[in-house]
């Protein structure tokens, strides 16, 4: 074969040329989709991990936010008393650990979920986005747990429920963004900058102080409640309570300034997510 037919026929191969994607089909949502199966399995692995050799199992995920309400109950609803919009204390603190601890969980699970599973990261690949996604959707589970004593408590109290408690799954989809798209910063951070790890405790304890748990956002400063609200979590309390208690007037302004923070740390965390993906299986 003569050198110019070997350049003809090295000619005729097409050349594919691989560039990444920008904007939008950078996140590549349709392979998370694909993976499906996947999420749900790392779902159900956290369910079953989370409670796994203990005494009490599942009873857990009542117990806790329980007494931690009793001890709102004696500390702020009690010594300090604390303003609560006329509901009782104890619900009144009740109602807002709900959300709180399915943020909380979220977070903090999320945002260590790849150091954690850094052996199946090196081994295999899915899609990374898979492992902080079923962190945070696992612990709906708790939540619907937990949720069965407020409903005692609220016919303790004779607290019936209202219309607006159809509101509750939109306010539930909105701490969730919320979780996820912190635990998708977090868990990025963590695999290049492992304080990330420590500092975890102390971002959802600061946060915990900045949201309306212990007290009424009503205490804010009316030219501050737009600033206030800017806390996603600010707008998931105060509906919580609007909508399982009927208690005062629809907080929409917090709400809607709390979708625009929350749609923006998760837009935010899902680029920067996928942005850091390539390095996690070299770096963790």
């Amino acid at each position: 074969m003569s050198v110019i037919e070997t350049q003809r026929e090295e000619s005729s191969i097409p050349v594919i040329l691989v560039r990444p994607s920008k904007g939008w089909a950078s996140l590549n949502l349709g392979e998370l989709w694909r993976y499906r199966e996947l999420v749900y399995f790392f779902i159900w692995r956290d369910i079953k991990v989370r409670y796994k050799q203990t005494l009490l199992g599942a009873a857990w995920a009542i117990i806790q936010p329980f007494l931690v309400m009793v001890i709102f109950n004696i500390f702020f609803g009690k010594l300090a008393n604390m303003p609560s919009d006329g509901i009782p204390y104890p619900i009144f603190a009740y109602v807002a650990l709900l959300p709180w601890q399915l943020f909380e969980n979220g977070v903090r699970k999320a945002g260590n979920s790849l150091v954690t599973g850094r052996n199946l990261l090196t081994k295999v690949y899915f899609p990374r986005l898979a492992i902080p996604i079923a962190s945070v959707i696992a612990g709906l589970v708790d939540f619907a747990l937990a949720l069965t004593i407020l409903l005692v408590m609220m016919w303790f109290y004779d607290y019936s429920p209202t219309k607006w408690i159809l509101f509750t799954p939109l306010l539930l989809i909105l701490a969730l963004v919320t979780a996820l798209g912190t635990g998708l910063w977090l868990s990025a951070l963590n695999v290049n900058y492992r304080d990330i790890g420590y500092i975890i405790p102390f971002i959802i304890r600061v946060w915990f102080f900045l949201t309306p748990i212990t007290y009424s956002a009503s205490i804010v400063p009316e030219e501050y409640q737009t600033i206030y609200a800017l806390n996603p979590m600010t707008g998931v309390i105060q509906g919580f309570r609007w909508a399982m208690l009927g208690v005062g007037e629809p907080p929409s302004a917090l709400i809607l300034a709390s979708t625009v923070a929350a749609v923006s740390i998760m837009i935010s965390g899902l680029f920067y997510f996928r942005r850091m993906e390539r390095t996690f299986a070299d770096v963790v």
